[in-house]
């Protein structure tokens, strides 16, 4: 399910204070709580929010959830994002696609584009990339990291840098209010880093749930991207810190489909 804006800045909020009641957030927000309790309990119902009596508290980010779980959420956003990633890559381009349920619709949206050569540690995307035989589809050697169809170490990093690719196409664990991008583990960011610095043009593809999970592991900035592609309107933290003099770089495309 895609979270609304109030929802995003309820979220926001929390990230600040940790809890808050329901009357603050109804002030805050100058709406009824009924309507700031529904939000509290989708929010609670997809693992964002704790409950307790008259409030709730922000949950502390756990390990990531399973790739099959991860896969079904806010499948009609991720499957948005994927055309619209997609729209970005001419035909005969090479491109590199990273791991994560969102690349792997991109590789679903890359499939009728004519001789692409597709360098990727994602074995999804993989598998449904070689099922169109115009395009060339390389994989690193390395160890599979299971459950997840994901190959990531050294190897994997190698390989990409051994590319000057046209287009990078990749994902993040999360993204901080101050542009951070966060991810599970240090293999992950590493990943994405490799994969980034090897490619001219880099699109970070990012359904809304990344704005409420916030793993520990730093491995970049938003405005380190050309282009950010998104289902749901950024945080307004997000959007004040990339409007600040403050952000390193000018501020990426950013593409709400």
């Amino acid at each position: 399910m895609d979270l609304s804006e109030r929802q995003t800045r309820i979220v926001a909020l929390f990230r600040q204070h940790g809890e808050m009641s329901v009357d603050a957030l109804a002030d805050h927000f100058g709406v009824a709580t009924q309507t700031i309790r529904r939000d509290v309990n989708t929010l609670c119902d997809v693992n964002v929010l704790r409950r307790y009596h008259g409030g709730a508290r922000l949950l502390t980010p756990g390990p990531n959830q399973p790739y099959e779980v991860r896969r079904v959420r806010n499948l009609e956003g991720k499957l948005r994002i994927g055309h619209a990633a997609a729209e970005r890559i001419p035909d005969g381009a090479t491109v590199l696609l990273g791991i994560g349920t969102t690349p792997e619709q991109v590789a679903v949206a890359l499939v009728p584009r004519k001789r692409l050569c597709v360098i990727t540690n994602n074995l999804r995307a993989a598998l449904v990339l070689a099922s169109n035989p115009e395009h060339r589809v390389i994989v690193p050697g390395g160890e599979l990291r299971s459950p997840n169809p994901e190959i990531l170490g050294d190897e994997a990093n190698r390989l990409f840098r051994a590319y000057r690719a046209d287009v990078g196409v990749y994902s993040v664990g999360g993204i901080d209010d101050d542009g951070t991008l966060l991810d599970y583990d240090r293999h992950e960011a590493a990943s994405r880093e490799a994969l980034r610095d090897a490619s001219r043009y880099r699109i970070l593809v990012a359904d809304t749930y990344k704005f409420s999970r916030k793993p520990s592991v730093r491995g970049g900035q938003l405005d380190e991207q050309d282009l950010v592609i998104t289902d749901a309107p950024l945080p307004e933290p997000l959007r004040e810190h990339l409007q600040t003099p403050s952000a390193t770089l000018a501020s990426p495309e950013i593409l709400i489909v």
